[in-house]
This record gives C-alpha cells, structure tokens and sequence, in this order.
C-alpha cells in the first residue's frame, strides 16, 4: 500500500489536465519550461546525498514520513528521494504548472506512488499547520521576492520536531544562468504579457542568509557553505 498522502485544499491543487490560462506578468517558467529542467538535471550540483546524510546521518527515515519540497520545479529531488524511500510521502509544489506537469510525468515514468505534485504557492500553503516532517528548498529563494515569507510557512507547516533543508547559490551569476537563458528564449516568443521574474536571481551573503533564518524561534538551526552553494539546517521545537 503506498504511503499515505498530506491533503493540500483542492481549490489550490492543479486540475488533472495541467490547465494554464496566461495572464498579465506571466511567468518564464510557463513558457520555457525545458530550459530549466536542463539546467536543473544538467548544470546544477545534484546534492541528494547530501540532503539524506544531513537530514538522516543515523539511520534511513521511518516509514511514513511525509516531506514536502517547495519550488519542486520538474520533480529532480522529490523523485530521486521517492526512489530512495519508496514508504515516505513525498509533496512537491511549485508556482508553475507546466513545471508540476513535468514533475508528475517524471514520476509517472518511474512508476512512483509515494510522490505528488501540485500547483501551489509556497508563500501560500494551503495546508494546515505542523503537517510535514519535512520541508526541502533547493534555488528557491533565489527567485523569490519575499524570502522571509517562505521561510514563516516552512516553519509553520513543520511539526514539533520537524527539519528543514535549504540550498541556494552563492554567487549571483551562477544562479542567475536559468534565469538568463529563459528571458532570451522568450525573447523569440510573441507574447503580449509581461514576465514576473527578476533577470537577475538574489543571493544572500553567509550573513543575510544565517539573518533569514533567524526570524522564526527554531530549536536550533545551523547554515555553512561549500563552494559555490550554502545551505541551512533547521529544527522546530
């Protein structure tokens, strides 16, 4: 039986065909939405095990675990972790839906039961609080205009107990590289809408980014760095 999945409120969640209606300030990820899944699989450091031996150093999770990554994009780490741990829940969200689409496609393909997909804002999670053991960000901030929002809803949906894992890139032109090459494909696209994303991505220095974190009322929490990444480690209460 497959694990059991967290309920996200069905007015927030993608309808079965991925319907999309453009609309004024339309996003980059909508329309190239190939281009980032290259850089994501090809370009990007794959940290999957870095994820499990920090998350889990001891031992592999409990079965059942529920987790939920915010800005899945086309589902690179909730499938290579829904691979891994076939008994935990694994909820991946993102803003677009064409990258939702590729996300369920990829775990359609794989034949994996223990991973959804929905079309939601992480700014604006529509479930309830303390829901998941755990929450997982990869470039997500990056893009963001509001970090300090997401890292107030990775906090709330976390149960007693619960751990978070941020990475993001240390170096603006290195994160900016999917951004730049999705404003120069849609400048060959007509289009009458505006984009919303920036053409420049943001990165926190080690400060700014430890400073993020430091808003919620952790347990505990620790952020370093490692090349051309840094990554934090949060524990709820």
């Amino acid at each position: 039986m497959p694990p059991k999945q967290v309920l996200l409120d069905k007015t927030t969640a993608l309808p079965n065909r991925y319907e999309y209606q453009a609309y004024k300030h339309d996003s980059l990820f909508e329309h190239a939405t190939w281009v980032y899944a290259f850089c994501r699989e090809r370009l990007f450091r794959d940290d999957t095990r870095r994820i499990i031996t920090t998350l889990w150093p001891d031992e592999d999770p409990a079965p059942g675990t529920t987790l939920i990554e915010l800005g899945c994009g086309p589902g690179f780490y909730s499938c290579r972790l829904g691979e891994r741990f076939r008994e935990m829940s694994i909820t991946g969200v993102d803003r677009s839906a064409k990258q939702v689409q590729w996300a369920s496609e990829r775990a359609g393909a794989l034949r994996l039961t223990n991973c959804c997909f929905k079309r939601i804002n992480a700014l604006k999670l529509s479930c309830s609080d303390a829901a998941f053991d755990v929450v997982l960000a990869s470039r997500l901030l990056t893009i963001l205009p509001e970090q300090a929002g997401v890292i107030a809803e990775m906090y709330r949906v976390l149960r007693p107990g619960g751990r978070c894992f941020v990475a993001e890139p240390r170096y603006a032109l290195w994160a900016s590289i999917p951004l730049l090459a999705m404003w120069l494909l849609v400048g060959l696209i007509p289009s009458g809408n505006g984009y919303r994303e920036p053409y420049k991505a943001t990165v926190f220095s080690a400060e700014g980014f430890a400073n993020l974190f430091a808003t919620q009322p952790w347990k505990q929490f620790r952020t370093w760095q490692d090349g051309r990444y840094q990554y934090a480690l949060c524990e709820k209460e």
